[in-house]
């Protein structure tokens, strides 16, 4: 049970997130929020900084306000989707919006001029863009969140973050989040009397995970992964490589072999990237080949196995990367490929377990559920409850056959039942959804 007195909305939203308590370092950051105008909250990934700073953002929103109070800078546009989407399974009555690059400006602007959102989240450069512009009224904002801070320094965002900072003239509390600790901050953060909770140390990622070693015969690792997976029999693994055109090589070699699996990197289009989360969040695939983009600042939860087909650059990079799996109160695993050559890293323990393979393996089992692509979305006024209701009706499919549904501007996604795909499209094909024809196919 949380200890600490919540709002109605705050319960409302916990409700709606089927949270039935908040965790220590949770509580320490609202009550830390309530008594400090400015909080650092440093932890590592996968331990709900989001809900730690969300809270005491709600608690302060203003009821019938309507312009922007908060704003969330973040560095990715993943990261952005992520938190609007958390935020409106809250169920609040303000309303939140992500705004990034990759996307017309000009849309993003005409959804402003609607009914102003409360909460906007985005990417340093995009926030620019529409301050510059005159999009969002900076005199109204009074609440400021940097969320992953140190992978914006690390992406190179500290100027473009800075100039969203300095227009920013009515801010009076804000919250940072870090993964990672650092001597100085910035001075643009105006952190100088902030209240810093560190959880770093004692949030003990590690205690719950168990890194095996596992031996490769040769320094190309591609038999030795797929025989790994194969032995993991369909539970979710992230496999981490360290360069781009090592993730498209060995997606190469496990298309080849068959495996059910989804590639992740910065070089790929977002709508790439976008379907290949979707399709391993909700279970249409259970590995994603990523390099470290994956590793930070994406909540994909119940990964199971973490992969390293490379070894991570640094301590740092590992503590990301397992950050991974053992979210919350789960276990993980965290396997090392390595060759002749390679040791285990310094920053480990000298007596990690190996994990043999065996001579012969089976095929893993295919993940239970299958992709559809529907070539309709929000801007043709089509939801979830419409897309459900016509697999429903039209496709013979019951609750347990549907799972989730992503619905952006112009397209869809939504996971149904490996088993009953065939049949579904041989069902619905030629109807119409809400009376327009529209292609949906298995989303490649």
């Amino acid at each position: 049970m949380t200890h600490l007195q919540l709002n109605e909305c705050q319960c409302r939203a916990l409700d709606k997130l089927t949270i039935t308590s908040l965790t220590p370092m949770q509580e320490a950051a609202l009550q830390a929020a309530r008594e400090k105008n400015d909080v650092i909250l440093l932890s590592p990934t996968g331990t709900g900084k989001t809900l730690a700073y969300l809270l005491p953002l709600i608690e302060r929103l203003k009821q019938g306000a309507t312009c922007v109070q908060a704003m969330v800078i973040v560095p990715s546009r993943e990261l952005a989707l992520q938190i609007e989407t958390v935020l409106k399974n809250m169920s609040l009555p303000w309303k939140a919006m992500s705004v990034y690059g990759g996307r017309a400006a000009m849309d993003e602007h005409r959804t402003m001029r609607g009914v102003q959102p409360a909460v906007i989240i985005g990417t340093p450069g995009r926030l620019n863009d529409h301050l510059e512009k005159g999009n969002i009224d900076a005199s109204t904002i009074t609440m400021l969140v940097i969320d992953e801070f140190d992978k914006c320094l690390e992406l190179g965002f500290q100027g473009e973050m800075q100039q969203v900072v300095d227009k920013l003239p009515a801010v009076k509390h804000r919250y940072l989040t870090s993964a990672t600790d650092m001597d100085e901050l910035p001075a643009f953060t105006a952190m100088h009397r902030a209240v810093k909770l560190n959880y770093l140390s004692t949030a003990a990622v590690e205690d719950k995970v168990h890194t095996y070693v596992v031996h490769s015969e040769s320094k190309d690792k591609l038999h030795t992964l797929y025989k790994l997976l194969c032995t993991l029999d369909g539970g979710q693994a992230i496999v981490f490589c360290n360069h781009r055109e090592s993730v498209d090589r060995v997606g190469g070699y496990l298309r080849e072999q068959k495996l059910y699996f989804e590639a992740y990197h910065g070089g790929m289009e977002q709508e790439v990237r976008e379907r290949a989360l979707y399709k391993f969040r909700c279970g249409s695939s259970n590995v994603l080949i990523s390099t470290d983009l994956a590793a930070r600042g994406l909540d994909i939860p119940e990964v199971r196995h973490i992969i390293h087909y490379h070894l991570p650059s640094s301590e740092e990079g590992y503590i990301h990367r397992t950050g991974r799996t053992a979210r919350w109160n789960a276990e993980g695993s965290s396997y090392l490929i390595l060759h002749s050559e390679e040791r285990v890293p310094e920053y480990l323990p000298e007596d990690v377990a190996d994990y043999p393979l065996p001579e012969r393996v089976g095929r893993p089992a295919a993940p239970e559920w299958t992709t559809l692509y529907v070539g309709k979305g929000k801007k043709d006024k089509i939801n979830k409850v419409d897309i459900a209701g016509f697999l429903y009706k039209k496709g013979g499919l019951t609750r347990e056959d549907v799972g989730p549904i992503d619905v952006h501007d112009y397209y869809a996604y939504v996971s149904v039942s490996r088993g009953k795909v065939r049949q579904l499209l041989t069902l619905i094909s030629g109807e119409k959804i809400k009376g327009m024809k529209t292609r949906i196919e298995v989303a490649k």
